[in-house]
């Protein structure tokens, strides 16, 4: 988008969004936010959703999803599912969620599949990154820097962070380093 139209294109989106979620890097350095809340208008004004999320997603009850601006770029592929009807889903700065992946926060009672088991959080660090068709079950704890592999089924917390996690159910496969780096 060029920069003569920045500004009337914020100022249009401003009528729909609140400021936080018109600002920050997918702004003002790449520009895709202008992108993805243009695309993501019908979807907001049908769903009531507070921030651009692509029309392919499904965020179950959009209260209950705390983002940081720098992870709207989570909301915007295609087949994630937000299920969180009776618990928080909140995600950190700067994480990634590749396509397919669901964060779910309840589960049914396998005693009686009519019935809900009560709802537990789930909470992804910052800069964490979920590969593709991955799902963190009810409780889940991401610390910072954990990366999920593709597929990964994650049943239990990893509060501690840089690590690299993958399987069903998903364990540690890698230690990362503070700055990302492997461990040797």
């Amino acid at each position: 988008m060029k920069t003569v139209l920045v500004k009337p294109a914020r100022l249009f989106l401003r009528l729909f969004y609140r400021k936080e979620w018109l600002g920050g890097k997918w702004f003002e350095k790449s520009r895709a936010g202008y992108f993805w809340a243009l695309r993501s208008l019908l979807t907001h004004l049908l769903r009531g959703q507070p921030w651009p999320v692509s029309r392919y997603n499904i965020v179950q009850n959009p209260k209950r999803l705390f983002i940081d601006p720098s992870s709207l770029n989570c909301l915007q592929g295609r087949g994630c599912y937000f299920q969180n009807q009776r618990a928080d889903i909140i995600i950190g700065r700067d994480v990634y969620i590749a396509n397919n992946v669901g964060l779910i926060t309840e589960n049914h009672d396998p005693g009686n599949l009519d019935l809900h088991l009560p709802g537990r959080d789930v909470v992804v660090g910052d800069r964490c990154w979920i590969g593709m068709n991955s799902v963190l079950l009810p409780g889940v704890v991401l610390g910072e820097g954990t990366v999920v592999g593709a597929g990964a089924v994650v049943t239990k917390p990893f509060p501690r962070g840089h690590c690299v996690i993958a399987g069903n159910p998903a364990r540690v496969i890698r230690e990362l380093s503070p700055d990302g780096e492997t461990k040797p």
